[in-house]
């Protein structure tokens, strides 16, 4: 990475999303050049490239993040929707994919969700849908919502399926958040050891974060796509977790 890449790097870490003529005037190089440097980074894992912006890996902002591998998403989120049983109460923890689902659940209009996302809440608000939004101290940029009396309120409340967001996931670390108040959330919401579902695409797989979220074997179902690697897939359903390949 020279250093004009550092510096655009810096500039999407920082502002989350930046426009590529912004990039370009921040920089004083040419259009193409940015692109060149966004493409170079983006193959090596540093952020994503959007329509003619680029997005940061390390932003909580779900806006963002829903647009980076929408498509695949969606059709994750269709897929987990069939998990779902009419009449069914399921809570929905957070992240871009499961925002999708809610809004796919919501819009059925035949399940009872339950979040401690704000952004989840907001996102469904049009529907009719039944709409429980747990209490708890604010997160500006993720829109979640942590702390003990998140916590109370999970284990005061119930469900029979628990769909979670994650950040990373290694053979050697488990599941990972890169936030720890909402990987303590999440353990949470295993400890009620009802049927557990990670929901992610797979770029998340071969990447470590801070905070451990649970243990494998709690986990009931990983819902992923088909880019999810193999030996990922050897390792979950020896410890009695069923991937579904969405």
């Amino acid at each position: 990475m020279n250093s004009r890449q550092s510096e655009i790097l810096t500039l999407v870490n920082d502002r989350t999303r930046v426009q590529v003529t912004d990039l370009s005037e921040l920089t004083g190089v040419s259009g193409v050049t940015i692109r060149q440097d966004l493409n170079y980074l983006e193959q090596n894992g540093y952020l994503k490239r959007v329509h003619g912006a680029a997005v940061s890996l390390q932003s909580d902002d779900i806006d963002s993040r829903l647009e980076v591998h929408f498509d695949i998403k969606q059709q994750l989120a269709n897929k987990a929707a069939d998990l779902v049983a009419a009449n069914e109460t399921v809570l929905i923890e957070g992240g871009s994919a499961n925002a999708l689902l809610a809004r796919t659940l919501a819009e059925r209009g035949d399940v009872t969700i339950i979040t401690p996302s704000a952004y989840i809440a907001h996102l469904v608000r049009h529907t009719s849908a039944n709409i429980i939004l747990l209490g708890g101290v604010y997160q500006h940029q993720g829109e979640s919502l942590v702390g003990p009396l998140t916590k109370l309120c999970i284990e005061n409340i119930h469900f029979s399926t628990a769909f979670l967001g994650i950040d990373g996931f290694d053979i050697d670390t488990g599941f990972t958040s890169r936030d720890m108040m909402r990987a303590d959330i999440a353990d949470t919401i295993i400890q009620k050891k009802r049927r557990n579902i990670v929901l992610t695409d797979s770029r998340k797989f071969g990447q470590i974060f801070p905070s451990s979220i649970g243990d494998t074997s709690e986990i009931s179902i990983l819902l992923t796509d088909d880019a999810v690697p193999k030996d990922v897939v050897t390792h979950l359903q020896s410890k009695q977790v069923e991937v579904i390949i969405g």
